[in-house]
């Protein structure tokens, strides 16, 4: 899935020779990303040497590069006996060589002494070979957890041992829950380990693409809730959320067998489609204890047996007959409540169900099982693998469940990252997106819902710190904090982080976009809800004082929830999407005071205008506006003219702000010699403004620039001068405590003048 990447220790770019992937805390993400390592980089089956795979199978003359060496394999994990007898050392190996060991601190001790007794030389240092050292799922187990006074966690002590043990080496951590990392202490700092692994040089969020099946599609998009989220709530009764590990479970909730109703469904359907030969997955997910979860995989078999016989029996049998079987009765209840537009008819559904039930095998997923969960093994060419995966932690970190359909989970956990971990329906869905189901709590759906929102929020500061040229060692950063039970992260992982409450006012602001997606896609969807939103108004020319303008049009008065609907579907750089949601936010709680908004559509008459149908006339802009990655940056962050602010006031409202502007430059001791409002600062008439002002504006580049035939939409919002605030409490990591204590302490009073250079 889509990760963040961190990277504490980043040197000047070079060829790494050894490269070790820490893959997690159970061997069977290390076995995965063993045989993806294997796949992808290595080019051989690091259990069968001789056999290529992958890119081995690529022509040499592509390939430039020898094959990478492995101590590792799918199998084994890192073992200094085996290291030791193999006789290599780093400072006579001509090519890569590359570890996958799992995140454990006896692998983890071996191979640092492996490391510091085979290789290191003076200074106790490797200096022949420049290290690269993956840590997947870094925010677990690698974060030091103890008390500041205390010797670090064994665990994250090895992996700074490790690093420090060679001369040049860099540290990248990829998790998709980067909560923790961003609360390491940046200061942390020991003569033997040297620093902690805060990410003091980058973090970076790959974007998904848009076949991603994510959690904002599924908690915060308009459909979601009902289309694939179903609730779960009789399971406290037969197997609470918090249980011990010899609790006695005797049957199934009935929630869990709908679940696996809609499974067999699911794969009937994917059959019907023509996917015969893909995998498809279910997960259950209930328990910590490997016990329980031995008895829900008993449970489930128990009831598989007597599903399937009923189907055996009935399938190829006429509905009079088969509609009195208390099985076929309820699964073509569920077929028909959970998909109701469905393309198959029942009849085409039932003659595929014997196919869909009996391919279906079971696997355990845990410390005490032996059952692997291996898809490569059952690649088919006439059927995928049909699988019903139990499990608890083992499920939830990393492992990838192919073809996953429907989800079961009830759990008791309190923390943002474990609930978002355990998620594993995360990931690509082409084809089969509308057959996935959710079966959580109504609690857990509220929490998924509250932490994709927070989630977004923190990679939208992440975007903003990387368009400013930052680091986290400059940008602070915070997470929305729940305001009931949940806690972000472990509160082990947080003793740097502080929990304040940020007051977000927009009064006599603007806020615009000055980043510009240069995606035609983009721009002419956003220029359709232009039209389709604002071309049926009568449009009356925008007016400033004494002559009519000719800028374009200003509708008045239009209800604050029109225009929030508006904005909402604006599609903004998403570098910028945080201050689209803030704007979004701030008109909603305010909406009983505000009410209503003026719009002016902003347009040149001689750059293409017509008001029927709607086109408005583009706004040429000047060469200096930076372009870069498929992005134009309009100079100084801005998009409106000046005086385009002052827009449809009238002119008692525009003499006030000029007399508001005299007032202020006499206090300063300032003259002014030329009062004409067309050379003030907006600011004026945001503070004789009554409501918001929402500019829409289309822009183009000047002639013989690269965006002289663009045609890109844009928008700002001008707020009135107010008191209203909006509220929200956040954890705040210490980059953005240490720089608020700055800005309070030594903070200067905001200069009204400024905004007229």
């Amino acid at each position: 899935s889509p990760k963040q990447y961190i990277s504490p220790h980043l040197e000047p770019p070079t060829l790494h020779q050894f490269i070790i992937v820490v893959a997690g805390t159970h061997n069977v993400l290390r076995s995965q990303t063993q045989g993806r390592i294997d796949e992808g980089f290595v080019g051989r089956n690091s259990e069968l040497k001789s056999q290529k795979i992958g890119v081995g199978d690529l022509p040499d003359h592509i390939r430039e590069f020898p094959h990478p060496v492995t101590l590792t394999t799918v199998s084994s994990d890192f073992n200094k006996q085996t290291a030791k007898q193999s006789g290599w050392e780093l400072n006579d190996l001509s090519k890569p060589i590359i570890l996958v060991v799992k995140k454990n601190v006896s692998v983890l001790d071996s191979l640092y002494y492996w490391l510091k007794d085979m290789n290191a030389r003076g200074g106790d240092q490797i200096e022949t070979a420049p290290m690269l050292l993956i840590d997947d799922e870094a925010d677990y187990a690698s974060i030091n957890t103890n008390k500041a006074d205390q010797d670090p966690t064994k665990t994250n002590q090895l992996v700074r041992q490790i690093l420090k043990l060679f001369a040049k080496s860099s540290f990248v951590g990829y998790t998709a829950t980067p909560f923790a990392n961003i609360f390491v202490n940046p200061e942390a700092y020991s003569e033997e380990l040297y620093e902690d692994l805060f990410p003091r040089d980058f973090i970076y969020c790959l974007d998904p693409p848009s076949n991603y099946f994510g959690p904002e599609k599924v908690f915060l998009g308009e459909e979601s809730p009902s289309r694939f989220l179903i609730p779960i709530s009789d399971c406290e009764d037969i197997l609470p959320r918090s249980h011990k590990k010899d609790h006695n479970l005797y049957d199934l909730p009935g929630s869990l067998v709908q679940a696996m109703n809609v499974f067999v469904l699911a794969r009937a359907i994917r059959n019907l489609q023509g996917y015969r030969v893909h995998h498809c997955s279910m997960m259950i997910n209930v328990s910590t204890f490997t016990d329980v979860q031995k008895v829900v995989r008993d449970l489930v078999s128990i009831y598989l047996q007597k599903f399937k016989a009923a189907v055996l029996s009935n399938y190829a049998m006429p509905d009079s007959f088969s509609s009195k079987n208390a099985y076929m009765k309820n699964l073509r209840s569920v077929y028909e409540e959970v998909y109701p537009d469905c393309e198959f008819s029942w009849g085409n559904i039932k003659s595929e169900l014997h196919e869909a039930t009996s391919s279906i095998r079971l696997f355990l997923i845990n410390s005490k099982s032996d059952e692997k969960l291996d898809y490569g093994r059952y690649n088919s060419t006439t059927s995928g693998l049909t699988a019903i995966a139990i499990g608890g932690i083992s499920l939830s970190r990393g492992l990838t469940i192919e073809g996953l359909c429907v989800s079961y989970i009830y759990r008791n956990t309190r923390t943002y990252d474990t609930l978002m971990q355990m998620g594993r329906w995360f990931g690509y869905r082409s084809g089969y997106e509308d057959l996935c189901r959710i079966y959580l709590s109504k609690d857990a759906i509220s929490w998924y819902s509250y932490i994709a929102e927070a989630s977004h929020e923190l990679v939208a500061q992440i975007r903003e710190m990387r368009l400013m040229d930052k680091t986290p060692k400059d940008f602070g950063l915070y997470v929305r904090s729940h305001p009931n039970r949940l806690l972000i992260t472990s509160p082990g992982k947080m003793q740097r982080a502080e929990r304040i409450k940020l007051l977000n006012n927009y009064g006599c602001r603007l806020e615009e976009f000055y980043a510009l997606p240069m995606d035609t896609s983009i721009n002419s969807k956003n220029e359709k809800l232009i039209v389709d939103t604002w071309g049926k108004e009568k449009l009356d020319p925008a007016n400033r004082p004494g002559k009519e303008a000719s800028k374009g049009w200003i509708v008045r008065d239009v209800p604050v929830e029109r225009v929030v609907k508006f904005v909402t579907r604006f599609t903004t750089h998403h570098t910028l999407e945080h201050k689209k949601d803030g704007i979004i936010k701030y008109l909603r709680i305010n909406a009983e005071q505000y009410r209503t908004c003026d719009v002016v559509l902003i347009s040149i008459k001689k750059n293409g205008e017509s008001k029927n149908p709607l086109r408005l006339g583009a706004q040429k802009r000047a060469s200096k506006d930076e372009i870069k990655d498929g992005t134009w940056f309009l100079r100084k962050n801005r998009v409106a003219n000046r005086g385009d602010e002052g827009l449809g006031l009238n002119e008692k409202q525009v003499s006030e702000a000029l007399r508001i502007r005299i007032q202020r430059l006499q206090a300063k001791g300032l003259t002014e010699s030329n009062h004409n409002p067309q050379n003030m600062s907006d600011v004026y008439f945001r503070m004789v403004r009554k409501h918001p002002l929402l500019m829409i504006h289309v822009l183009t580049g000047k002639p013989n620039t690269p965006l002289e035939n663009a045609r890109i939409p844009t928008i700002g919002v001008s707020f009135p001068q107010d008191n209203y605030t909006t509220q929200v409490e956040v954890v705040a990591n210490r980059v953005y405590i240490e720089q608020e204590s700055a800005a309070v302490h030594g903070g200067e009073e905001p200069d009204w003048e400024k905004e007229e250079d």
